[in-house]
């Protein structure tokens, strides 16, 4: 697969990539300094690509970045989570 381009949107609390014009995202809403990611979703006919790992590690980079704290009430962030330990000191 090539490179996604990730685009963040902040004000729809968004990351968002587009691909074989299918739109797969990771929502979330700011409580002050936390980032609680609520929602990765990809169309079933991209999974298996990295796409939803990619969300979230641009995610965890802004987060890093903004000095946010990331709460994963997403089950697939939870997920996530626990195979990249590198993350865990932003994780709630």
């Amino acid at each position: 697969m090539t490179a996604l381009t990730i685009h963040h949107d902040p004000a729809r609390n968004c990351f968002e990539t587009h691909v074989d014009g299918r739109r797969a995202e990771l929502d979330y809403r700011l409580d002050g300094r936390i980032m609680r990611i609520h929602h990765t979703g990809v169309p079933r006919e991209l999974e298996g690509r990295g796409i939803a790992a990619a969300l979230v590690q641009t995610a965890v980079d802004h987060a890093r970045t903004a000095g946010l704290r990331i709460d994963p009430l997403c089950s697939y962030v939870r997920v996530w989570k626990q195979r990249h330990p590198e993350a865990a000191d932003l994780f709630e």
